[in-house]
């Protein structure tokens, strides 16, 4: 299936895809293209790596059942992914518990570094790679999608096998009490949408909704204690269902980096956000306390980050993105590093490194490979220094397509949300060329 027609078929909870002409669709080609040279994105896998690809999708059941007396069997255990309606793959998925003192929270990921392994074709495509990129209707994949959409995608009511990051929080002081991880085999229950979450959350007799009140009951108060404690949220109008899902990733996030660091005391891929100075944070609140209806409680101004918090909350609509902007100028880039040495100042925690997406940043797939071999490949330090310089090429790519879309007179934002499909003067479906679709891309 083309990008085009993936942007199609995936716009069926909300408004139906950007229509454009052929011209247009030229137009976003040839960007495209630029960009790729530029800086140097792969858009094609080599035939080597699809080859290798193949492979390891083969005799899959087989395999994972050849898998189970090796790992822990939680195929019993109520376990469910939500992603965007138009995701290709789930690399994540969640089940929740809640006993008298603590809440029980497993995050599954797909255990992608038992299909990719240093020495492997993919492996080595994925270090050149460093992340996916994802251009609005548009994707430049880190892994083969004949990989990341079928084996590493935990689809429900197939058996799949994951790494597993099990928390016991406690329920008064959400610290942990322990955390495991682990190889197991899990099989989801149900794929939700966003959407279809927030409706499960609303409607009491629906499938999942205990579950799911639960995980937001959790996350709600994980996201209320990062707040007080001096965690930046730029967003504060996110909803519950995006909700559950950011503050479990940073959950099991933060979690496994911790133990990297302090259960084992071994070098990883940890994530390094330094703190603006003193002078940046001045101007960065000075701008936004002379914006329209927008005050800063004094209360906060003893951490910048709180102040900005204070500041979204209560500004008017049309302030939130002047807001915003005016943090991320004076914000230093993340990135990645061997030490965790200067914590993440945004996230306002001491140790951080990223670990839940391992289909889409070599980061979370390194880790993955020193959590289970609790050993740390010979160049480490140069693979930090890739996936940090990737992931800056893929941010600045993606902003010049959105400012060339803004260009030509097309919405980025609209085209990210919805899709876009290229069509006729009568409305049919056509490719750039004005042809129709090939029919194995219908």
């Amino acid at each position: 299936m083309s990008n085009d027609e993936q942007a199609y078929a995936g716009t069926a909870e909300g408004q139906g895809p950007v229509e454009i002409d052929a011209e247009v669709a030229r137009h976003l080609k040839n960007k495209r293209e630029e960009l790729f040279e530029e800086f140097e994105l792969r858009d094609q896998f080599p035939h080597a790596v699809l080859r290798e690809a193949e492979e390891r999708t083969e005799d899959v059941q087989a395999e994972i059942q050849s898998e189970v007396d090796e790992r822990k069997d939680l195929r019993d255990l109520t376990t469910w992914t939500t992603d965007p309606a138009d995701a290709q793959d789930f690399d994540d998925a969640i089940s929740i518990e809640k006993g008298d003192e603590e809440y029980t929270l497993w995050v599954h990921i797909a255990d992608v570094s038992h299909y990719v392994h240093p020495g492997s074709e993919m492996w080595a495509e994925a270090v050149k790679r460093g992340n996916t990129v994802y251009l609005p209707a548009y994707t430049v994949h880190m892994l083969p999608p004949i990989l990341a959409e079928t084996v590493c995608s935990l689809v429900p009511n197939e058996d799949r096998l994951a790494h597993t990051v099990e928390m016991h929080i406690d329920r008064e002081t959400l610290s942990f009490e322990s955390v495991d991880i682990y190889k197991s085999v899990i099989n989801s229950n149900e794929r939700l949408t966003y959407t279809q979450c927030e409706n499960r959350l609303d409607d009491e007799n629906s499938p999942l909704h205990d579950e799911n009140v639960l995980a937001f009951e959790l996350a709600d108060e994980m996201h209320e204690q990062r707040k007080e404690d001096g965690s930046l949220v730029l967003n504060p109008s996110r909803d519950r269902a995006h909700t559950i899902i950011e503050e479990c990733m940073l959950k099991a996030n933060k979690a496994v980096t911790h133990e990297l660091m302090w259960g084992r005391g071994v070098e990883a891929m940890y994530r390094v956000h330094p703190q603006p100075t003193p002078d940046q944070w001045d101007k960065a609140l000075t701008e936004i306390m002379e914006l329209d209806g927008v005050s800063i409680p004094g209360s906060s101004f003893d951490d910048p980050r709180k102040a900005v918090n204070a500041a979204l909350e209560e500004a008017p609509g049309r302030s939130l993105n002047k807001i915003q902007r005016a943090v991320l100028r004076v914000m230093p880039r993340a990135k990645y590093m061997n030490d965790p040495f200067g914590g993440h100042h945004a996230l306002n925690f001491d140790i951080y490194g990223h670990f839940t997406s391992p289909i889409r940043r070599l980061s979370d797939l390194i880790n993955h490979w020193i959590v289970h071999e609790n050993d740390v490949p010979e160049d480490l330090v140069e693979l930090c220094d890739r996936a940090s310089d990737r992931q800056k090429d893929a941010e600045t790519a993606e902003r010049l397509y959105k400012q060339f879309m803004d260009e030509i007179g097309l919405d980025p934002y609209a085209v990210n949300n919805r899709g876009v499909v290229t069509v006729d003067e009568d409305g049919n479906v056509i490719d750039e060329d004005g042809m129709p679709p090939a029919e194995d891309e219908r």
